[in-house]
């Protein structure tokens, strides 16, 4: 069955053309990941599919009733609105009751009863209480704090919430754009098994090469204008499109060809006009106008890293280090060397202490015990996670080159729009501000400033997001070549197997086990990492969930039968002591031994299933009342 339908849709920026007579139809169960270089069109597509924007020509039809959601590539804000509301709010009028009864419950005996009373008296008129469970279940799933604040949550988490917000309301085609973005790979792979189960239609962006090949059915590549749709699995994909580029390659070949035959024709002067055909003229004028209309593919991205002089042998000397913070264990009794020409990765879920245990192997932050010797000749270039060193407001030039025209790149000078067209920015493009970019955009934007500087240790911070699939597989290329040393913090798996060489897999105890080879090496010999609380905190600001005093698991809202089941617990834990105290005080009779033994036997078995009975009953209160 069609949900959703798109015929023959068109959109132009200007001059620029986004989408040329584009069609498409969704019908559930599809899975579709969609494919493209940065500023083709794939987020502006999603617009029109969800309805966001109206196309200049065509027709987009929804079937109805057809519920849509739509994640968006860019992070939530840190807005001052709870996690809980914030997931909630993706059921409109209901999510906003929701919201209020919980913000009631959480006040206890201080709330409005009145208010509580006519919230609950909505709630079930709009079959609220399994919204409510809808809420509840994708919270525990994600591990969120409900009741924090989004300010207060690093990236990764507010990835988190909007993926809540989107499965929340159970909808019949899902759009997700770049999905994977600031998830640790636990999350990664519980997101992987939930669209597995999905029966929707689904239409993903994503560079995560793993992540699509695993997912989606179908690709969709929107190149120049046009959307083309191949059915079948990633890997597949790539040999299919590796045939059609060759013989379009060869098309455009044979079509040069003639064309230059016919305008060598056309000017043999009056031999031309004697033999003149109209028909060929004619012929000929359509092929350049064809010429004229052809769209080229855009240039590939062209950058490389500047090699700095050799380091020394050693790069860090690290032993029996520990750090905490806040009471939370980042590093316990850590000791490895790092010499030249190492290539590491470092994993862990969200929030562990990724960037800190980078600081702690550069002697930028000093570890509480243990020493850290730092090599010499050390020429560091470093890419942190969250765009921290561009500015909004100014442009690419300003940002990139600091204002100045001519830069010297590997000791040569470039001209900055030479340098930065590069990383495919037209000369147009140079002088938009920062904030206006796209995020892969900017993620280039963050390699062109980062590769002006000579390095031979360079550190990388989650370098591919938003980047497209081309430009990944290009800076692959590039740090397989690098001649230094690599310190990689990433959770794109595929990134990692072809970049590094061996693993630092950081634990919840604060234990760091070193690990040869890459991920997939380390997953092949049962390695996995798990989903964790929130409640790590980084030190000296890095982007790790915020509210440092909270170190264990939120509290999750109880439902209406636990709440039925906590206030029954204790006369059942009373009961249960009172027959348990019986029976015990039964064997210590001085005949009880003198009964038969089926009898003796019975009772003992009484016994240990009253035991086993009362601690389970004190573990689920326990749980309950936490």
């Amino acid at each position: 069955m069609s949900l959703l339908r798109l015929d023959k849709v068109e959109l132009h920026f200007g001059t620029h053309v986004i989408l040329d007579q584009v069609s498409l139809n969704l019908s559930a169960g599809d899975r579709l990941g969609l494919l493209g270089r940065n500023g083709a069109g794939k987020s502006t597509l999603f617009k029109v599919l969800s309805g966001e924007m109206i196309p200049d020509d065509g027709e987009r039809w929804l079937t109805p009733a057809a519920r849509l959601a739509r994640l968006e590539q860019e992070l939530p804000g840190a807005e001052d609105l709870t996690v809980y509301d914030s997931i909630a709010g993706g059921l409109a009028d209901v999510g906003k009751l929701l919201s209020r009864y919980h913000q009631l419950i959480e006040l206890g005996l201080d709330a409005n009863m009145d208010e509580l009373a006519d919230v609950q008296q909505g709630l079930e008129a709009a079959n609220g209480w399994l919204l409510q469970q809808r809420v509840d279940t994708i919270i525990t799933q994600l591990d969120l704090p409900a009741d924090t604040l989004l300010s207060a949550l690093s990236g990764g988490w507010r990835r988190r919430v909007s993926l809540g917000r989107a499965l929340v309301t159970q909808p019949d085609i899902l759009l997700l754009d770049e999905p994977t973005n600031h998830l640790d790979i636990p999350t990664i792979e519980w997101l992987e098994e939930q669209l597995a189960a999905y029966r929707g239609a689904l239409v993903l962006i994503t560079h995560d090469r793993r992540f699509l090949q695993n997912v989606v059915t179908s690709i969709a590549e929107l190149e120049r204008g046009h959307l083309s749709v191949w059915q079948g699995h990633y890997q597949g994909f790539l040999a299919f499109r590796a045939q059609e580029l060759a013989a379009e390659e060869r098309a455009n070949a044979l079509f040069d060809k003639k064309l230059a035959q016919e305008e060598v024709w056309i000017r043999q002067g009056i031999k031309a006009r004697r033999t003149r055909n109209e028909g060929r003229v004619r012929a000929l004028e359509s092929m350049r106008q064809q010429r004229t209309e052809r769209r080229e593919r855009t240039g590939r991205a062209n950058f490389d890293i500047e090699d700095a002089r050799q380091s020394g042998k050693l790069v860090a000397d690290i032993q029996h280090i520990s750090f905490a913070y806040d009471r939370q264990t980042i590093v316990r009794d850590f000791s490895t060397v790092i010499q030249r020409g190492d290539r590491i990765g470092i994993v862990g879920r969200n929030g562990i202490g990724k960037t800190t245990l980078v600081k702690l192997l550069l002697g930028q932050l000093a570890p509480e015990t243990g020493i850290v010797s730092v090599g010499t000749k050390l020429e560091i270039a470093y890419s942190d996670q969250l765009r921290g060193h561009l500015k909004p407001d100014e442009n690419l030039i300003d940002n990139v080159c600091g204002g100045q025209d001519f830069i010297e790149v590997n000791g040569k000078k470039r001209h900055a729009i030479s340098y930065l067209g590069d990383f495919l920015f037209t000369p147009d493009r140079v002088r938009t501000p920062v904030k206006a970019l796209s995020g892969g955009e900017r993620n280039r934007a963050i390699l062109a400033k980062l590769f002006t500087k000579p390095a031979n240790l360079l550190i990388l911070d989650e370098p591919t997001n938003d980047l497209d699939i081309e430009t990944l597989e290009l800076l692959e290329e590039i740090l397989i070549d690098f001649q230094g040393t690599l310190l990689l913090v990433s959770h794109d798996r595929d990134f990692m197997d072809r970049c590094v060489t061996s693993l630092l897999v950081m634990q919840e105890d604060g234990h760091i086990e070193e690990q040869a080879g890459g991920y997939s090496d380390w997953e092949a010999r049962g390695g996995r990492l798990r989903v964790g609380n929130v409640g790590e905190a980084d030190p000296q600001g890095n982007p790790v969930v915020a509210p440092a005093a909270q170190t264990k698991a939120p509290k999750r809202k109880l439902s209406y039968k636990e709440q039925r089941e906590l206030a029954d617990l204790p006369s059942e834990l009373e009961r249960l002591e009172t027959e348990q105290n019986a029976l015990e005080t039964a064997i210590t009779d001085p005949g009880f031994y003198r009964q038969d033994n089926a009898t003796v036997v019975a009772h003992m078995a009484k016994l240990s299933a009253v035991g086993a009975a009362l601690d389970t009953a004190l573990e689920r209160w326990a749980d309950l009342e936490s």
